[in-house]
């Protein structure tokens, strides 16, 4: 009677499967790697090999639009060569386009993938929302870069004779323009929103219009003519001042356009933009970092007018013409250095303190007992 008992559970077993079909393995395969692709499933690529494979194409596209554009305007690059090679103001031109590739390569690695034209239309995205998303970028862009051409050649063709750096702005601002427009229609709004700055930081080649300037200069040129009397007037130095005009003790000085420190002021700006993109997170320091650079400008050239205004004085008058004076803006411009270099520390170490305690709130949260309360 047992006999018959164990032999009935024995056969009331279900029976061991037998191995599953070459389909149903990869139907389960998928399943389980949260793919569910089944047996038609391509491998994924490594995110390298799918950057290059939707990148390359792209770039060589990049490359004939970029030898297109610079043919089209050898004369005003070439023009500007010139003028970054003999003005003292533009030196750093030819510097940009080099700072704003490298800039370009430190991103590669966070490039989006699949967000200019030909990806959308390999992935049968052809929605008007998508397709107004992805060109409206390049259509501004394009539109930017013929308005100067045609508002030069309206204007060239009524009698207007622009200045040299008029015209190069104008040229400049079209090519970067046509450019930046080529590279959203290749790559797409996601990609060149990664590349923003290194894409905005290519308008500094573009030179000053004449106006704006002026604008510059004599803001810049009172502004340390007001710093350098305040100075004077703290360090008890007798003096009058009648707009640029500084009377002093036995002779006059005057602050010239030429001592507004423009120069100084467009590099250290430039430096700032950069260190706060390379070193920096928030937007707001980034911005503060920025905005320093003009009463720090204003301060260092009235520094500079004051120290010279003392040699003169308690020296010799001549040392106005001295070196000091006309080759002396390097030294004053490292000066300037020094309070944007400490208030870059300052702001990191803001930033990774502000960091540490959103991880330590973080890891407060985490430490939950299961029971809902908190440590």
């Amino acid at each position: 009677m047992n006999q018959e008992i164990i032999d009935s559970a024995r056969g009331a077993r279900a029976p061991l499967p037998g191995p599953l079909p070459p389909a149903a393995t990869a139907r389960q395969r998928g399943e389980l790697d949260g793919r569910g692709g089944g047996p038609l499933s391509e491998p994924e690529l490594p995110a390298d090999e799918a950057r290059r494979a939707i990148l390359g194409p792209r770039a060589g596209g990049l490359v004939v639009l970029v030898i297109l554009l610079t043919l089209s305007f050898g004369r005003p690059l070439y023009d500007l060569a010139q003028l970054s090679l003999h003005n003292g103001l533009y030196s750093h031109i030819l510097l940009i386009p080099c700072i704003s590739l490298y800039l370009a390569w430190l991103k590669k690695r966070e490039l989006a993938l699949g967000t200019g034209p030909a990806a959308a239309g390999s992935r049968g995205n052809c929605q008007a929302g998508s397709l107004t998303h992805r060109w409206w970028p390049t259509a501004l862009m394009l539109s930017v870069g013929f308005i100067p051409l045609a508002g030069y050649w309206l204007g060239v063709s009524s009698g207007w004779r622009p200045q040299t750096v008029d015209y190069l702005a104008l040229m400049t601002l079209s090519y970067i323009c046509l450019l930046l427009g080529g590279c959203f229609a290749l790559f797409g709004a996601a990609t060149l929103r990664t590349l923003a700055f290194p894409a905005t930081f290519l308008f500094f080649t573009v030179p000053f219009p004449d106006f704006v300037y002026r604008r510059i200069e004599d803001f810049l040129q009172q502004g340390s003519a007001e710093a350098a009397y305040w100075f004077l007037k703290l360090s008890g130095t007798p003096v009058f001042r009648q707009g640029t005009e500084l009377q002093l003790p036995g002779f006059g000085l005057e602050v010239a356009p030429e001592c507004s420190g423009i120069h100084s002021s467009l590099v250290l700006l430039i430096t700032s933009l950069l260190a706060g993109h390379l070193l920096l997170r928030s937007r707001w320091t980034k911005a503060v970092l920025a905005l320093a650079v003009i009463p720090l400008g204003i301060v260092r050239n009235g520094l500079r007018i004051f120290t010279l205004g003392q040699l003169c004085i308690h020296v010799n008058p001549a040392m106005i013409n001295s070196d000091l004076h006309r080759r002396g803006g390097p030294l004053f411009f490292a000066i300037s250095l020094a309070p944007l270099f400490f208030l870059l520390l300052y702001f990191r170490k803001l930033e990774h303190q502000q960091e540490r305690g959103t991880v330590k709130r973080g890891t407060v949260k985490r430490g939950a007992w299961s029971d809902g309360s908190t440590l």
